[in-house]
């Protein structure tokens, strides 16, 4: 898994590529908590690059939404491909994440 992240109107956009099972789900985790240690309350996660997905991952986001909201914050997801996007809809995550297309319109999302 490789983890990138960029700030773009003050929102942190984290580009993921690779898996996100158990073992790589920790990473992720030790990486959103340094970005949002180091301030950042406004993040999004262009998943383009991710081709699966474990329960593990799916925590990982779940827990920093939950420590976002607490700040005032938010977690967007972006470019979802179609296998990941099923398991966001299995498991109801669709339903508790705003999911964008277009990396783009996310970032505009956090503005307006």
């Amino acid at each position: 898994m490789r983890i990138d992240c960029f700030d773009e109107n003050s929102v942190c956009v984290i580009r993921v590529s690779g898996r996100i099972d158990a073992k790589s789900s920790i990473e992720l985790e030790t990486g959103i908590k340094e970005i949002i240690n180091n301030g950042k309350t406004n993040l999004l996660i262009n998943m383009d690059g991710v081709d699966y997905i474990s329960s593990s991952g799916l925590r990982v986001l779940l827990s920093t939404l939950k420590k976002l909201k607490v700040s005032k914050g938010g977690l967007k997801i972006a470019c979802l491909k179609p296998f990941v996007m099923d398991v966001f809809r299995i498991s109801g995550f669709d339903d508790i994440f705003e999911i964008y297309d277009d990396e783009k319109k996310a970032v505009e999302s956090f503005s307006g």
